[in-house]
């Protein structure tokens, strides 16, 4: 028995750094995905592919669970518009998103807006309580990600 947990996430904030100081980090994936907390393993399978294994959460020698994901990416400099869409078949989690880069007087305006839909393999009669904690988790882990990233667009 398991069940879904949905999240959906829409950010947006402003930057000192330029556009395309900004969609340059942002497309390099493995660089961005370097300012990502809790990440346990980040493998490239080739063609713009990831794989993405967060760190287990458990107690002790038990794994409670573990997020594995993996998406392709797409990054158009033109528009300075970043993609990804899941990958099927790997992991217990299934993402999408996508940056959206513009300018803004001297600097830049980025939005974040992403999807993520994870399989949680507990008895569901444990969903309304265990739902909102994953949605806490993972809202703080973007929140940090992006903490990050706004500290390294300010060297930029």
């Amino acid at each position: 028995m398991s069940f879904t947990v949905i999240i959906n996430i829409e950010r947006e904030f402003e930057t000192s750094a330029l556009p395309d100081s900004v969609f340059g980090l942002l497309a390099d994936v493995p660089r961005s995905a370097s300012h990502f907390p809790k990440v346990d393993r980040f493998i490239d399978l080739g063609d713009n592919t990831f794989r993405w294994e967060m760190e287990k959460i458990g107690t002790g020698s038990y794994t409670l669970q573990q997020t594995i994901y993996a998406c392709c990416y797409s990054s158009d400099a033109a528009s300075r518009k970043i993609a990804w869409t899941p990958v099927f078949g790997i992991g217990n989690a299934k993402v999408e998103g996508e940056w959206m880069i513009s300018p803004k007087g001297k600097g830049t305006v980025v939005i974040l807006k992403t999807r993520g839909e994870l399989s949680i393999d507990f008895p569901s009669f444990l969903q309304f309580i265990i739902s909102p904690l994953v949605v806490t988790e993972f809202t703080s882990m973007i929140e940090l990600y992006l903490t990050n990233l706004q500290n390294t667009f300010r060297s930029l």
